[in-house]
């Protein structure tokens, strides 16, 4: 069963608290599991995938997402969609070959589900654009470091250095101030609210294969909803486990509030097209830019243009006002002017922001925050509350691999199935 958020969810039954699946008894396992997931953002749909494919296929199952705007209302769908395993530096991030691995192919998921339902996926409609990524080195120092790294890649995400000419083939108004440039053919451009509609309809088809199938029913229901404090949950019957995918907005919990290390960033992006007497458009083939700023090609006469960086701010409407707009592109344009000075041609249509939540740096690099907190929300039944976030810039690359690893760690309520490198920081918070 599923209810979309424009239905009235269904009753809720009162379900007993979680014990260890070793200790379970007949009668407890033979009810129905249930699950909240606060945000339907990257984190919050991936869980929710895995979840679903990662329980006993026999087992009843319901899930309840919860997120005010709804999928991808939040600073996931509005992100620029560059996907790729580095760091601004060029090195492998951690564990980037199985982060990279794993959103392929839930990449993959998303577009097998839209093309079943029949959603248009032309060139302008598009979930994953793949055309690589090119990356102009923005100063000589970086271009050192670049030039270096780059003989470091992982074989399924090329990084290959190249001269000016060939960057121009690739693009042909690009200009490289400091050469060579480096291309990574591999790399892809993700329409980041396409990508998690499609998620979501792929969530959906798990769950009605389940309705006819002899194995245990799963059920999914969205709620438009913002959900204040944990508390509220409680109300709503007892949940197996509570998931928090909630972006910046999970330190706004009072639960929460003030024992994350997470830093708030909020990042515009704008969105130009190519007016109409401009008749020479971005050739299909070429890939999107990555460089001190960057430009998501959306098609050949649409692409995003980001991102702004304000720290310490907590505004997370997506919605930016014209003076906020005009001093995005007075950053943002002569960054990219740099790079492709074919940007005067293109004309600005609207701007969007997201908070971003920031994890602080580790010695391997800035790490989202992952593990059980019910040390933080004062629970003491095991494996109750759990915390999926600071996944700060790079959401799209981590989403998938944590998300398997959170949905193994919650149905198994087991914490030590999650690298010590991301539940470390609750050392230290406690």
């Amino acid at each position: 069963m599923l209810l979309s958020d424009t239905l009235t969810p269904a009753g809720h039954g009162q379900l007993g608290k979680i014990i260890s699946p070793l200790s379970l008894s007949p009668s407890f396992s033979s009810r129905p599991l249930r699950y909240a997931v606060l945000g339907a953002g990257f984190a919050g749909l991936s869980v929710t995938w895995h979840l679903l494919k990662k329980s006993p296929k026999e087992k009843e199952m319901r899930i309840d997402i919860y997120d005010e705007v709804g999928i991808g209302g939040g600073a996931s769908g509005i992100s620029g969609g560059l996907l790729h395993p580095y760091s601004p530096k060029a090195k492998l991030l951690w564990r980037g070959a199985e982060c990279w691995k794993e959103s392929l192919m839930l990449l993959n998921v998303a577009e097998a589900a839209a093309r079943l339902s029949g959603v248009d996926d032309s060139d302008d409609s598009f979930i994953v654009r793949r055309r690589g990524i090119l990356r102009p080195a923005a100063n000589t120092k970086n271009l050192i470091v670049l030039t270096d790294n780059a003989q470091n890649y992982d074989a399924s995400c090329r990084i290959e250095t190249i001269d000016e000419d060939t960057a121009q083939k690739l693009v042909p108004k690009i200009h490289v101030p400091f050469n060579p440039a480096f291309y990574m053919p591999e790399a892809v451009n993700v329409h980041p609210l396409r990508y998690l509609q499609a998620l979501f309809l792929a969530c959906q088809n798990v769950v009605n294969e389940s309705s006819t199938s002899s194995h245990g029913q799963k059920e999914l229901y969205l709620h438009k909803k913002s959900v204040q404090n944990l508390l509220e949950l409680e109300g709503d019957g007892e949940y197996d486990a509570v998931i928090i995918c909630l972006g910046a907005k999970a330190d706004m919990l009072p639960e929460l509030s003030g024992r994350l290390p997470l830093r708030t960033c909020r990042g515009v992006i704008a969105h130009l097209q190519l007016p109409a007497n401009i008749r020479e458009e971005y050739p299909d083939y070429a890939p999107s830019i990555l460089s001190d700023a960057w430009l998501a090609i959306q098609g050949s006469r649409s692409l995003y243009m980001g991102s702004t960086w304000e720290w310490k701010s907590r505004n997370s409407n997506p919605n930016v006002s014209v003076d906020e707009a005009s001093k995005a592109l007075q950053e943002l344009l002569p960054k990219v002017s740099a790079f492709y000075p074919a940007i005067k041609d293109w004309t600005f249509t609207k701007a969007n922001a997201g908070l971003r939540a920031m994890p602080p740096l580790t010695a391997h690099g800035s790490l989202p925050l992952l593990g059980c907190v019910n040390y933080f929300v004062g629970e003491n039944v095991a494996g109750k509350y759990w915390l999926f976030g600071g996944l700060g810039s790079r959401g799209l690359l981590y989403h998938a691999w944590l998300g398997n690893l959170m949905a193994q760690a919650v149905i198994s309520c087991n914490e030590q199935l999650i690298p010590s490198e991301l539940t470390a920081w609750k050392n230290i918070n406690r």
